[in-house]
Formats: C-alpha cells, sequence, structure tokens
C-alpha cells in the first residue's frame, strides 16, 4: 500500500490493452496485478488454480476475502484487472471505497469490437512472437457492434457518475497512450509509488496493427453501419429532472386485495384512490403512509400482490395541474410560485379567483404562457423548483422501480375497463366501474385545446410522449 492507496483496479474491457498494461505495471518494484482476479470463469488467470491462496469456490462464496488478501498482501501495491462482466458484488465494493485507486483504460469501440472479433475467430488473444500471429477477416455486423457500443457506454457512465457521486478522481488512460512511457510512469507517480520504468515491456506485441477497413471482410458494410449508431447520443432528449425517489408514503394499498397502487402525481389520483376505497367496502380504508419497513412486510404477508399506476395524457396532466395548482388561490394551491409567476414571469391569471373576465380565451393563453415555463423550468433555467406535479412520467416510474417496479401501467382513458379486469383478476367478486374524472376548472381542456397547446406539449414532454406512445390529445 501506498500514502494515497491500498490497492488499485484497472477497470477496462477485453481488447483493450489490459493484458500490455497489466505487464508494465508488474515490471515496476513495488506494484502487482494479480490478472482477472474476479473473473466468473476463472480466478487470476486461465491457467492458475488460486490468488494468494484463495481458489475460485472460495472467492465465489466471498469475494471479500480476496479483495482484503490484495489489499493485505506484502511486497507494495496490489491490484487486478475488472471489466464489466466480472463479478458485480466487487465492483461495488471498489467503487465505494476511496482507498481502492481506480485506472479506467479505454479504446476506440470499433477497434476494440474488430479485434475481440479476430481473437475469437483465432484463439489468439495475446501475441509474443509475430512469427506465431495468426490472422482472420471477420465480417462487420452493424447490429453487433451497436451492442457493443451500448454495453461499453453504459459501463463507462456507471463509472463515472458513480465516482462523481461519491467526489473520487480516477486516472484515466487510452489504449494509444499505453506505449507512451512517461503516461505508464505519470500513472505509478499517481498512485504514490516511487520505481520508475526505465524502457516499456515489449514481451507482449499489437496483434493487428493494420486499419480497421483492412481487417474485416467486408469493408463495404463499415460506414452504412456506423452511420446506425448514435455515437455522440445526438437523438437524445436532454434531462434536467432531478432523479426522483420511490415517494412511498403516497403509496395505496388495498386493505381487502393484494392490491398496489402507485400514484403518478398530476393525474388521476383521487379517483383510482376512491376506486379502491370502493372497492376495500364500507368501513375498510385503503393504506397509506407506508414506509419501506412497511412496505417490506406487507410485501412478505402478500405472496401475490400487484402494483399498478396510471398514466395521464401529458397535456391533460399539465391542465389538471395548472387549474389546480396555480389558477386556483385556494386550498392546494402552489400559492408562492403562483405568486412569483404573476410577478416575474408575467403569468397572466388573476390576483384572486373567480375573477370577472377570465373566460376561455384568457385561459387558453394562461395556459399557454404556463406550459412555456415549465418547459423552461424542466430545462433548469428557472428559480423554481422542478416539481413533480409537472415532472415527466417516465421519471417518476423510474423512482417507482427503486422500490416497486409497477407490475402494470395503465392508462386513464382505459381505467373503465382495466381497473375491475384487475380487481377480478385478483379474486374480487363484482368489482365496482372507477370513478369518472370530474372537469378541470374554472375551464375543461376541451374549451381550450388546439394544435399550437399540442406542440407546447409535445415538446415539453417529449420523454413521456416517445416512451409511453402517446399521440394527440383527445377529449374523453
Amino acid at each position: 500500500m501506498t500514502d494515497r492507496f491500498d490497492l488499485f483496479v484497472v477497470l477496462a474491457d477485453m481488447r483493450t490493452g489490459s493484458n500490455f498494461l497489466e505487464a508494465n505495471l508488474n515490471a515496476i518494484d513495488g506494484l502487482t496485478c494479480h490478472g482477472e482476479a474476479f473473473n466468473p470463469h476463472f480466478v487470476g488467470y486461465p491457467n492458475r488454480d488460486d490468488v494468494l491462496g484463495i481458489g475460485q469456490d472460495a472467492r465465489d462464496k466471498d469475494p471479500s476475502k480476496l479483495l482484503e488478501a490484495i489489499r493485505r498482501q506484502t511486497g507494495g501495491l496490489g491490484g487486478f484487472r475488472f471489466f464489466s462482466d466480472h463479478d458485480p458484488r466487487v465492483l461495488d465494493m471498489v467503487l465505494d471505497d476511496p482507498r481502492c485507486a481506480k485506472i479506467i483504460l479505454t479504446r476506440n469501440p470499433l477497434d476494440s469490437y474488430v479485434s475481440l472479433k479476430i481473437a475469437r475467430e483465432t484463439g489468439q488473444w495475446k501475441l509474443t512472437n509475430i512469427k506465431r500471429r495468426k490472422d482472420a477477416r471477420p465480417d462487420f455486423d452493424a447490429d453487433e457492434f451497436a451492442a457493443h457500443v451500448a454495453a461499453h457506454q453504459a459501463f463507462q457512465l456507471k463509472l463515472l457518475n458513480r465516482l462523481q457521486c461519491s467526489g473520487q478522481t480516477p486516472f484515466y488512460i487510452g489504449y494509444d497512450d499505453l506505449r507512451d512511457l512517461d503516461v505508464i510512469n505519470g500513472l505509478v507517480a499517481w498512485l504514490g509509488v516511487p520505481a520508475r520504468l526505465e524502457r516499456l515491456d515489449d514481451s507482449l506485441k499489437p496483434q493487428n496493427p493494420a486499419p480497421v477497413i483492412d481487417k474485416i471482410g467486408n469493408p463495404e458494410a463499415l460506414a452504412d453501419g456506423l452511420a446506425q449508431v448514435d455515437r455522440f447520443d445526438l437523438t437524445r432528449t436532454p434531462n434536467f429532472e432531478p432523479r426522483r425517489g420511490a415517494a412511498v408514503p403516497g403509496y395505496v394499498v388495498s386493505s381487502t386485495l393484494p392490491l398496489i397502487y402507485l400514484p403518478l402525481r398530476g393525474g388521476p389520483v383521487a379517483q383510482v384512490t376512491r376506486w379502491i376505497a370502493t372497492l376495500d367496502g364500507a368501513g375498510a380504508d385503503p393504506e397509506t403512509g407506508m414506509n419501506r419497513k412497511r412496505l417490506r412486510q406487507w410485501q412478505q404477508d402478500q405472496a401475490n400482490h400487484r402494483s399498478f399506476t396510471v398514466l395521464r395524457h401529458p397535456l391533460a396532466r399539465a391542465h389538471a395541474v395548472f387549474c389546480a395548482r396555480i389558477v386556483n388561490d385556494g386550498p392546494g394551491s402552489y400559492r408562492q410560485i403562483r405568486n412569483t409567476l404573476r410577478r416575474r414571469f408575467r403569468l397572466p391569471v388573476p390576483g384572486r379567483m373567480p375573477a370577472p373576465g377570465y373566460g376561455r380565451d384568457e385561459h387558453r393563453a394562461a395556459f399557454a404562457a404556463f406550459l412555456r415555463f415549465v418547459k423552461a423550468n424542466l430545462a433548469g433555467q428557472t428559480p423554481i423548483r422542478m416539481d413533480a406535479e409537472w415532472g415527466t412520467q417516465a421519471g417518476a416510474i423510474e423512482g417507482f422501480a427503486q422500490v416497486v417496479p409497477p407490475d402494470l401501467i395503465l392508462r386513464e382513458t382505459d381505467l373503465a375497463d382495466d381497473l375491475p379486469a384487475l380487481a377480478a383478476r385478483l379474486g374480487h367478486a363484482a368489482p365496482p366501474p372507477c370513478p369518472a374524472a370530474g372537469a378541470d376548472e374554472p375551464h375543461d381542456l376541451a374549451d381550450i385545446y388546439d394544435a399550437e397547446l399540442e406542440r407546447l406539449a409535445a415538446d415539453i414532454y417529449q420523454r413521456d410522449y416517445l416512451t409511453f406512445g402517446f399521440g394527440p390529445w383527445r377529449p374523453g
């Protein structure tokens, strides 16, 4: 160990140059890299039975024992190589440990993909003698490459996010820098080891140094295949919403059926809750206000439980929230936000409601202004909180998934059929109909709807429209 670190991990993937990096680290006095110590198919190296006296069975039973052995090894700083398909238990252990140095090794994913295809076809994973080099020209497969890139990006994003959240700084090194002696010695200095390399280990040779287009059997497919991969994520919808928590206290649990409702704020929460109360019958009230401990107890007691949530069309949901929280100035309103919107964002709603002269045209203009505010708000451009009432439904459902992923995602327009059918499947003899939602006040969406409002909503809630397949709003 050093003053900074107790051990190190090389976070990489296959065909990124990790063997070459390990060979050079092991050539430095005071550093020992123990191969793929947590590869699920072997321990350390394919021809080894143990690492530091710990075999594969013992490691699989409790990987922390091998991790601790590497940490406490004698003779300097120990470490290992870790790939995205290695034991996930170990990844959590090292990412949460600031005394474990993180070396992140990356390579152009096209190069690593083609190199992997060649290695699998030839069976040659290392090259120490150029005379024994095996050659192959595998075909480029666009779908296979897209999956390779997606997996690579997902692993790198996970590392980035976890280290950012914990305030740790890794050492990034690219494949093309592995043969730069100064870079390798800079890595050694960062680890806190005083020794330095005088020259790079040259026992491992580059296996496929030719341009990518010369290494595949169907070079004509390369351009079209790469065009299908959104390498820079150009089509991604920017998302500045805070990650939503699970909001467990708001869950509604039936007292007679193994059924739990996960309310999406701004949706038809009141009528679905009333339906569950009617389902349970007179004298029985749905349970709310749960904490996670109580929720786990309920899940254990209800072996065949079902969870569900209900989507509302994004435009209808935004309008319902606008009426209840912003136009309304009485109980249930967001009074401070309402006042700020009127004062600083020139939202044209009267100071007090009801107000003479606030007709359909005025309401439509005010709602359009509110939608423009929501767009700026969810883009992180206003000082007002990003409230869950007008946040995306997709983001809220991601929050649910932290604790209880919904078994069913229903839609408000289908509740008349879907809710009684759900209760019947769970054993209710005569499920009641779901009560209809009342009209928004002071004006219903049907009275002001037009193409511009739809366009504004689709622009704001593109994530929900795409994720859940919403089309233009229709009354009823």
